[in-house]
């Protein structure tokens, strides 16, 4: 699926060996009743490492769901084309400024819909350089060489599970020719595991991990990314709900024009088997960057 179009505006699985203990009492005589030993009851597993908090230099930017300066695609299955609206086949609307449900009183609702099966929409904000929605335009191009390090934190409410097929969450970076795709996605549907994406060879990479998104209630993610000093993408960790999975995966970037500059969060929802209508939402949207 090919949902990762190159656009202006963006496991390491913990796991719990339990040892059981083995051996056995002495034979008993017939005479004599040997009571087995209690097992033991296996390790509690420890709390998953809490995500690296943002150093004092880290510049956040807030509540990007109520944000002006939103563009979205339709993307028809199975070549994932962008499509701009109308597109038949494919419905979707965006609506700011939502009180309830909402975490800070000031939610934004996304709708999917239509007739195509498996297609996506694409909600993308260019929050740094060309079109930037946050004033930060970088027009002398000094701002992105020195940006390495993004969080992405969210709180969005599943209303559905049962017809969320894939939820996505990227950050994406265009600089002097280089581009940078930092793409996760709730493969719900798909085994509901988690998949980051390969820039050079435009596909998705299942890591194995389990991505549980919670039915008719709010959800809450975080996603640490990183740009090496070679522009290598370094996929360092995601959080779902308290649960967090470092990762620390490594891709090298792709080729776009020259011209390219800036950086965009996106936000993506994909269609089931039949494109049911589906509704999400999105609050307390911030990136952080350093």
């Amino acid at each position: 699926r090919a949902s990762m179009k190159i656009i202006y505006c963006i496991a390491l699985v913990l796991s719990l060996l339990t040892i059981s203990a083995c051996g056995g009492a002495p034979r008993p005589s017939p005479t004599v009743i040997v009571t087995p030993p209690t097992p033991t009851p296996p390790a509690t597993p420890p709390p998953p490492p809490a995500p690296a908090p943002a150093p004092a230099n880290g510049i956040k930017l807030s509540n990007i769901q109520a944000s002006q300066g939103w563009n979205s695609w339709g993307q028809f299955a199975p070549v994932y084309a962008d499509c701009a609206a109308p597109c038949p086949g494919i419905t979707w609307s965006m609506t700011q400024g939502v009180t309830s449900p909402s975490t800070i009183g000031n939610a934004t609702r996304f709708d999917l819909g239509g007739s195509t099966p498996y297609s996506d929409v694409l909600w993308s904000n260019p929050v740094i350089g060309q079109f930037s929605t946050q004033g930060l335009p970088d027009n002398g191009h000094t701002l992105l060489p020195t940006v390495h390090n993004f969080i992405y934190d969210a709180d969005f409410y599943v209303t559905s599970v049962s017809v969320t097929q894939v939820l996505e969450f990227d950050i994406s970076m265009y600089m002097n020719g280089v581009g940078m795709i930092w793409g996760n996605q709730c493969n719900n549907l798909g085994g509901k595991v988690w998949d980051i994406w390969d820039n050079l060879n435009a596909h998705w990479i299942s890591t194995g991990v389990t991505c549980n998104l919670i039915d008719n209630g709010w959800n809450h993610v975080t996603i640490e990314a990183q740009r090496q000093d070679d522009n290598t993408l370094l996929f360092q960790s995601f959080t779902l709900n308290g649960v967090t999975t470092t990762l620390n995966k490594s891709y090298p970037p792709f080729s776009v024009p020259s011209g390219w500059w800036g950086i965009t969060v996106n936000y993506q929802m994909d269609g089931d088997y039949k494109q049911s209508a589906n509704t999400t939402y999105m609050d307390n949207f911030s990136l952080t960057y350093w």
